[in-house]
């Protein structure tokens, strides 16, 4: 992709000295709700108010968004409070409808952005267009299906673009609600460190009390902005009430923060250090999810060994892995000494793990 740091202009452009803020509710919902949280949120750290027209819910029957509706009230919005106004879009008639009603970003959402088909379909109704146009991270962690994206609005000579990471669905239960794979957003921001990066805290959390750990992680790892839902009454909504935080919330957040800013190379170096700290803090995290998976598996070879009366060492099968891992770990410039105390370390736990199913 040509011309990556002419596409994050838009950001610079606005000339913060904060992070983007992207707030307001999951749904448009009424027209007052709509304007009340708008004028809470007009003298914040909010730049663009966003609000969900049309809510693709995983199954029907849920509140699926009021419609073109909606969007007459963000025009509102944009008149009473100055501030800049945001949607999702799915296909072709949502953006000629919003471009229609002067929206001024849009974003396209994960369930969007695993099809190529519709990516190409937004980016031929958005050609040339000057609006900012976002592009969600897809359900599914794939850096390609994510890039490929981007590419095909940079294609359709789209000027303004960025990404938010929201997270990545997970058949397996986690504290989040979609995974956070942090890996990911590092590497495309390695791969394209001027496209504008956004954390989607609300979607990653599912809950509003994990909202500020996740912003923060965010910023510390060199992030651009946050988008948070934001309702006078998350309670009460009707969609994603769970991730929702009032404006005073926000507000609070954005003050609590730790926010980066670069002024000298002394604080561009700190910024630098915490930064490289923020990628190992996320890594150890990611170890001990792996090593606390492992020894929920090891108990399961446990109460098979108790059934079946068998040994819990297995000398001939623990020498195996021990010379598999020996020579995996050179591949990784990783020493043989390291790997032997690793994992004879990780191979104690889990007999220590295994006899307590035994001994039961």
């Amino acid at each position: 992709m040509e011309n990556k740091k002419e596409l994050g202009n838009w950001l610079t452009e606005l000339n913060l000295d904060h992070p983007l803020v992207i707030a307001g509710p999951c749904s448009a919902e009424t027209e007052e709700q709509v304007l009340r949280i708008a004028h809470e949120l007009k003298d914040t750290d909010v730049s663009y108010y966003r609000a969900g027209i049309w809510k693709p819910r995983t199954r029907p029957g849920n509140f699926e968004g009021v419609g073109a509706l909606g969007l007459k009230w963000l025009q509102k919005v944009k008149a009473e409070t100055g501030l800049k106004t945001a949607t999702e879009v799915a296909n072709r008639a949502h953006v000629e409808l919003a471009l229609e009603h002067d929206i001024d970003l849009l974003w396209i959402g994960a369930r969007s952005t695993v099809s190529p088909f519709i990516v190409q379909e937004i980016a031929d109704a958005l050609q040339g267009t000057d609006k900012v146009v976002l592009v969600k991270n897809p359900v599914n962690p794939d850096l390609a299906l994510w890039l490929g994206a981007i590419e095909r609005l940079a294609t359709a000579n789209i000027k303004n673009l960025g990404v938010i990471h929201r997270g990545f669905s997970s058949y397996e239960k986690t504290k989040y609600r979609n995974t956070p794979e942090w890996q990911m957003a590092i590497e495309l921001q390695t791969k394209f460190p001027d496209l504008p990066l956004i954390n989607d805290p609300s979607h990653i959390t599912g809950k509003r009390d994990m909202i500020f750990d996740v912003s923060q992680t965010a910023l510390d790892l060199n992030f651009d902005g946050l988008m948070i839902e934001t309702h006078f009454d998350p309670d009460n909504a009707w969609s994603d009430a769970a991730q929702q935080v009032t404006p005073s919330t926000l507000v609070q957040i954005m003050k609590d923060l730790k926010i980066r800013k670069e002024s000298t190379p002394k604080v561009a170096y700190n910024d630098q250090l915490k930064n490289l700290r923020a990628q190992i803090d996320v890594m150890d995290n990611q170890l001990l999810e792996i090593l606390g998976k492992r020894m929920k598996v090891a108990e399961g070879i446990g109460t098979l060994k108790k059934q079946e009366n068998v040994a819990v060492l297995q000398s001939k099968r623990w020498n195996e892995i021990l010379g598999k891992m020996v020579l995996e770990g050179e591949q990784h410039n990783l020493s043989e000494e390291f790997i032997l105390k690793l994992f004879k370390a990780v191979h104690q736990e889990s007999i220590n793990h295994q006899e307590l199913i035994l001994n039961k």
